[in-house]
């Protein structure tokens, strides 16, 4: 359960280099701890070991795409709770809805903007932390 004080730690999976360096900074301003990858590959084994709190992953990338990320993500027992943000250009109707069937918690089209991202974020560590049973709200994810 987190309290106040307990880091957060997000997972960045894009393979465009520019997206995760601006992600990441722009996470690390709020303090936030940040696993930056370019492959879905990568990133699974990484939360396999040490599950991150929030996951931001894009949806096309070569080899392993996001949907497929984000279905391995559900159907491990040990990561299925994490919450997990699209941010794609892909705007269809259809794109969208892939996402959110697959298990997305939510979906950012790019070009993303700071604030919707930081605001997006909040909400779903603040909805993790309430499906948890923690105190902490949104209030404390400055």
């Amino acid at each position: 359960m987190n309290t106040p004080s307990d880091p957060v730690n997000i997972m960045i999976i894009d393979d465009e280099v520019e997206n995760l360096n601006v992600l990441e900074l722009m996470l690390r301003e709020k303090n936030w701890i940040v696993w930056a990858f370019r492959s879905g590959e990568m990133a699974l084994a990484s939360a396999r070991e040490t599950p991150p709190d929030l996951v931001l992953l894009d949806i096309r990338m070569p080899g392993m795409d996001g949907l497929e990320v984000c279905r391995q993500f559900k159907a491990d027992a040990a990561l299925r709770a994490i919450p997990i943000l699209f941010i794609s250009a892909l705007s269809a109707t259809a794109d969208i809805a892939a996402g959110f069937e697959r298990g997305g918690a939510d979906y950012i089209v790019k070009p993303f903007r700071q604030f919707e991202v930081l605001v997006r974020v909040r909400a779903q560590l603040a909805l993790r932390n309430i499906r948890r049973g923690s105190r902490v709200g949104w209030s404390n994810l400055s």
